[in-house]
Order: C-alpha cells, then structure tokens, then sequence
C-alpha cells in the first residue's frame, strides 16, 4: 500500500515516532514535531513537516525511508536544520502540484 503524505496525514501523525533504517540491523527513531500551515495556491500546495532525532545520531541531508505504523513506509528529502540539548531538527518540504477537476 503507497503512503498517503498529506498535509492532514502528518497533522494527525504530529507527536508520534518514524523509525529511519541507518544499518542493517539499526534504526534511528525520529519524532514528528512541527507541520506548518497548509498554503494553498490554485495550482499548487505548499507545507513542510520538521522532525526530532537523537543527539546520538546525526543524518545528512539527503532521501530517507521511513517506517511508521499508520502512514507505512515511504521516502522523503530530508535538510538538517537545527540542534538543541533535546536532539536534531529536520525537516522536509512539500511543494507540489494540485490535481485538477
């Protein structure tokens, strides 16, 4: 079943813990924190979703695969954007097309 990224699907996910395969045999868990407003254009719709991971585990920018219980599995770009004594910010950004009627 392909992952329904929606801005409501994240917004209901806010809270809850993805898991980011790093080894074979390791995870990365990382908390989805923050979904911004839903900016809607008559063509596009923009919104970006920002993650907390561990201070014990740093990711590079770059496409990640994540699992998560209800959204299942799926890939996104993901920027490093901060670091706090509470872990690493990263975020993702959506800017796609609209479907049209």
């Amino acid at each position: 079943m392909e992952a329904v990224l929606s801005h409501e699907a994240f917004k209901q996910s806010v809270n809850t813990k993805f898991q980011i395969p790093i080894a074979e045999e390791s995870c990365v868990e990382l908390e989805l924190t923050e979904v911004s407003e839903l900016k809607l254009y008559p063509q596009q719709e923009e919104f970006s979703i920002v993650f907390r991971g561990p201070l014990e585990s740093f990711l590079d920018q770059g496409i990640q695969t994540f699992d998560h219980e209800k959204l299942g599995q799926f890939e996104l770009f993901l920027v490093p954007i901060r670091q706090d004594e509470h872990g690493f910010y990263y975020e993702a950004v959506f800017n796609r097309l609209r479907e049209q009627s």
